[in-house]
């Protein structure tokens, strides 16, 4: 049997005109006003038989000009290449890259290489749904959002998962401070978010790596794999209303600083055409919006600075601000900080919680569309999955839900609670598509400490003490935990709507000084870092929970460090 077939996926809003031989060719840039997508990818079977086929493979850059390519597909069925010519082809699974030889490497801007190979299958034999071309994706618009494109989170050109199939960005500078503590070395390959706190870290801080030069190491860490690199965004005006430890540089009235000075440089430098083929992760904002819902008002969690920040509406407009700016970079792929279940996993706070992620999504220009997904947990210490008992659980004539550790919450741990939480604000209406990442980074709780079954059934409170993995003497303490320790390694697509579990929050670093330290960083002393504080309505009038002698937010904190090796689960 032999035939034909032919894939040229461009959107519909894109001219095409088709040739005698069934290919397709974007319009050129200025005959509609539509930018052209960065690359197109015509995969043809030529001739096809009971058990094998014949494929030809055309590339055509839009983009900038290459000394070298690397194409990539992944196959739905069982295909296997045998044999092929003009490329180098290699394929793992169903995961297939197909480089230059050294004869046609140069690539130029508008240029078009073709190759092809002969393959074995069973079964169907479909053509390959999605391309990449160094790691950009082909076929699809580049986000730029001109007539007639849906841009941003539309069918742009970004990956469902950005962690699927891809390396992460190891942090050199927090790697070197973790190798040089005893033990470091079993975990500083590990990758972890580099967060931006303040203008100055665009530049880097005090002779340290600034954006530039961590998006120059990872191109070298990438070389011709995908890698996602993991930005924490983080200098709203005003900035942490709620937690002094954590304030920032800008005053409560300074947005336009933050759009110009902040949010316009960042934006400026992952648009460089040199960044385009890293898969660039934006968690935004953490610690903000949440604040808006639970910190103010007549809560008696309330305080007189979020009630600010709701009044002049910073918050939502510098998150929508960032959204929008860091969404028309076709590379970048937004993740919204959601709190996490000890914070909003309440009636009072879930549903409305995912109304003010909505208004602040559809702020400053910014639409659903540029919001890829949520990260729930960062720099927090909930438990990933309590095993010991369940939210319906009854013990002495009472629901889990009545007991003092709980408080009638509706989620007893962090992935059910970031898998619930992506419904709801699916429901409210962002797309179907998100996906949650959780912050892993220092929820273990292993050690000898972690209980191996359910507690005494004698109340309900002896029954969830007994038994829970997160040993904090309140849910709402977050300043440097006692007894906390590495949680899941970082990995891709773990469970139903999770993109990943990330180290987003760096283990080692410092959430604030437990005394007052004078700085320039403009960080407070907040008491929940002091380990003899007793506590607010915010942590039910608890002690803090803090290790002694802790250094500013952000600071390396070498006991923490330990701490979190020794109590790491699954452990080291």
């Amino acid at each position: 049997m032999s035939r034909t077939r032919t894939r040229t996926a461009l959107l519909a809003a894109l001219a095409l005109v088709g040739g005698a031989a069934g290919t397709a060719m974007a319009a050129v840039p200025g005959d509609t006003g539509v930018k052209a997508v960065p690359c197109t990818v015509d995969y043809k079977i030529q001739n096809q038989w009971d058990s094998g086929f014949t494929a030809s493979v055309t590339v055509t850059n839009n983009g900038a000009a290459k000394s070298s390519w690397a194409v990539k597909w992944s196959y739905a069925g069982n295909q296997k290449i045998t044999s092929g010519w003009n490329a180098k082809l290699s394929q793992s699974g169903t995961a297939v890259t197909a480089a230059n030889e050294t004869y046609n490497g140069p690539l130029s801007t508008g240029g078009s290489v073709s190759f092809g190979f002969n393959g074995s299958y069973s079964g169907t034999n479909a053509i390959p749904a999605t391309f990449t071309l160094d790691g950009v994706t082909c076929n699809v618009d580049d986000g730029s959002g001109g007539p007639g494109n849906p841009g941003p989170g539309g069918p742009s050109g970004r990956v469902d998962n950005p962690y699927s199939g891809a390396k992460v960005y190891v942090n050199p500078e927090w790697r070197a401070k973790a190798n040089a503590e005893a033990g470091g070395s079993r975990i500083s390959s590990q990758p972890t978010g580099v967060w931006l706190d303040r203008i100055a870290a665009i530049n880097g801080v005090n002779g340290g790596m600034g954006l530039r030069a961590h998006l120059d190491e990872a191109l070298r860490q990438k070389g011709s794999d995908e890698l996602v690199v993991q930005l924490v965004i983080y200098n709203l005006p005003g900035r942490d209303c709620a937690a002094l430890a954590s304030n920032g540089e800008l005053g409560p009235t300074e947005i336009d600083k933050y759009k110009t000075q902040y949010i316009d440089p960042i934006a400026a430098i992952l648009a460089d055409s040199k960044y385009a083929s890293l898969r660039i992760v934006t968690t935004v904002e953490i610690d903000s919006l949440p604040n808006l819902v639970t910190n103010t008002g007549s809560r008696p969690t309330a305080t007189p600075q979020c009630d600010v920040m709701k009044a002049n509406g910073n918050y939502v407009k510098g998150v929508g601000y960032a959204l929008n700016k860091l969404g028309d970079v076709a590379n970048v792929y937004n993740y919204v900080d959601a709190g996490h279940h000890g914070w909003i996993g309440w009636d009072d706070n879930f549903g409305a919680s995912a109304n003010t992620f909505k208004e602040a999504a559809t702020a400053e220009g910014a639409t659903v569309n540029d919001v890829h997904g949520f990260i729930t947990n960062t720099a927090n210490y909930s438990a990933l999955k309590e095993n010991n008992f369940t939210i319906n659980d009854n013990v002495a004539g009472k629901s889990v839900r009545e007991s003092k550790w709980v408080d009638w919450n509706r989620y007893t741990d962090e992935q059910s609670f970031a898998q619930a939480f992506r419904n709801q604000l699916v429901s409210v209406g962002f797309n179907s598509s998100i996906g949650m990442l959780i912050d892993t980074s220092r929820n273990g709780w292993g050690g000898t400490a972690r209980p191996t079954g359910p507690g005494a059934t004698t109340s309900v409170d002896t029954y969830v003490n007994g038994g829970r993995y997160d040993r904090r003497i309140h849910i709402g303490n977050w300043c440097n935990q006692s007894g906390a320790g590495l949680g899941e390694r970082p990995q891709a697509s773990p469970a139903t709507g999770i993109d990943a579990y990330v180290w987003m929050k760096p283990p080692g670093e410092s959430d604030g000084s437990s005394s007052a330290i004078p700085n320039d960083e403009g960080k407070g002393f907040d008491r929940m870092c002091d380990p003899t504080y007793t506590g607010n309505p915010r942590n039910g009038n608890s002690m803090s929970g803090a290790l002694p002698n802790s250094p500013l937010s952000g600071h390396w904190f070498s006991a923490q460090f330990q701490e979190l090796m020794k109590n790491a689960y699954p452990a080291l």
